[in-house]
């Protein structure tokens, strides 16, 4: 047992060697001290981008006389811009969004309607540039006026700064005329995306973000590039029953929004599109009123993704980014950063990687040890720490087996030389007394026995 004093306290120390390794390669990212709505946040922001969707009219005014008119319209360089912007979701990869109907509207309009629609705004700033009533300008207007073109135009404006053309893939109805939703598609890969969820689950007071581009938030004292951030604001939903005029499902929420909104995504706490933000409540004494917003819920969106055959997948980019933020916010930097550096090669124009990159490097020296990244180096030290053990083990406790001593022969007994007999009938008359008697018999036995010394003398 000498040798278990050494081996055992060895084969512990072996052992305590595995089991810290699996102990380390089973500490993962803690993101913790992160809320959920600020995850909320990173996670939607490279998805949700900013629509415009409008028509542009030319004009040709036939009044030479009239050089003031002229002159506006100079300005205008002869254009009249019908449409404005709203706010959409990327939901796969190769680029398909979903927004709102009535974002794209303008772009989706007769040309007729569309050349009204652009008088109509003419023939407005005509009337309040001249101080006359509407009727009056319009008579003028009509006149001397003509449309010249027109250009549709649908731009989605990606969180990064791209700005790509749009096609519409399947439409709804404006708000009041139908289902408020409409599929774009622009060409892109290994696009950031948001996962579509399911509006039959939602519940009343769930939490829920409403993303997008609100008009309220875009100011002249801000930088170009803040109109590339988009805004999220918190909330809950108010009622889950509603529907419109026109038999539509909606959902009520209390969430701030603003025209500008129009099409964002409603999120809910696993980061899914539930709804797209699709009116407000109506104004009181001419001022909106907020927490009184309403969105189309999401299982009628997909009545339309359906159509367009736009399949609800995520990316490389998604998969590689959310591992680079839960990896960020646990404090390991330099495996975050490679997270960040592949998706920058995926896709370049990530809105958000080049801050985390740049984030990432400054804090590389307090970076933690991400021990899951050495499992070969563990798996191959554990290994052999095991067969040392079962080495050890086997020195320790197998015997050595004793050789059985040899067992001394048992010593023949000594049994006396047989004396010859000497049949009674061949024994002479030795000492010729004429009879054959016991000293016959004895000198008999003495001649014998002389001459077996004497042949074994020889």
């Amino acid at each position: 047992m000498k040798r278990a004093l050494f081996t055992i306290p060895l084969c512990l120390i072996l052992i305590g060697v595995i089991v810290t390794s699996f102990v380390l390669m089973g500490i993962k990212p803690s993101s913790s001290n992160i809320s959920q709505a600020q995850k909320l946040a990173e996670y939607t922001k490279p998805a949700v981008v900013r629509i415009l969707g409008y028509s542009v009219v030319g004009w040709q005014f036939n009044n030479p006389n009239d050089p003031e008119v002229m002159a506006i319209l100079n300005q205008l360089n002869y254009q009249s811009v019908v449409g404005g912007s709203g706010s959409g979701a990327i939901i796969s990869s190769d680029g398909y969004i979903v927004t709102n109907a009535h974002v794209v509207e303008a772009a989706q309009m007769e040309d007729e309607d569309i050349a009204n629609a652009a008088f109509d705004q003419l023939v407005t700033l005509i009337a309040d540039y001249f101080q006359v009533d509407y009727d009056t300008a319009y008579e003028y207007m009509l006149t001397y006026t003509q449309y010249t073109g027109i250009q549709k135009v649908i731009k989605v404006i990606l969180p990064g700064g791209d700005i790509l053309d749009g096609e519409v893939k399947s439409y709804g109805a404006p708000v009041n005329e139908g289902k408020d939703v409409a599929v774009l598609k622009i060409e892109g890969k290994n696009l950031p995306t948001l996962k579509l969820g399911n509006s039959d689950n939602i519940q009343n007071q769930d939490n829920i973000w409403v993303s997008g581009y609100p008009a309220a938030a875009d100011s002249d004292l801000l930088s170009p590039d803040s109109s590339l951030v988009s805004s999220m604001n918190a909330g809950q939903i108010s009622a889950t029953d509603k529907k419109t005029e026109q038999g539509s499902p909606v959902i009520q929420i209390n969430a701030a929004a603003t025209h500008g909104n129009s099409g964002g995504p409603v999120i809910n706490e696993n980061g899914e599109i539930i709804g797209l933000l699709t009116f407000r409540g109506d104004t009181v004494n001419g001022q909106e009123v907020q927490g009184f917003n309403f969105s189309v819920p999401v299982n009628t969106v997909k009545e339309f993704t359906n159509q367009a055959g736009a399949k609800n997948t995520s990316s490389n980019t998604d998969k590689l980014y959310k591992e680079g933020l839960e990896l960020y916010w646990g404090g390991y930097y330099n495996n975050a950063l490679e997270k960040f550096e592949a998706v920058q090669r995926l896709y370049p124009n990530h809105s958000e990687i080049k801050k985390f990159i740049t984030n990432s490097e400054q804090r590389a020296g307090d970076s933690k040890t991400l021990w899951s990244d050495y499992k070969t180096i563990f798996y191959i030290v554990d290994g052999i720490a095991a067969l040392l053990v079962l080495l050890l083990l086997v020195f320790t406790f197998a015997r050595k087996r004793n050789r059985p001593a040899a067992v001394p022969a048992a010593a023949a007994p000594q049994v006396p030389p047989a004396q010859p007999t000497i049949p009674e009938n061949t024994i002479p008359d030795l000492n010729g007394d004429g009879k054959v008697d016991v000293q016959d018999i004895i000198l008999a036995l003495q001649e014998q026995q002389k001459k077996q010394q004497k042949k074994d003398d020889e």
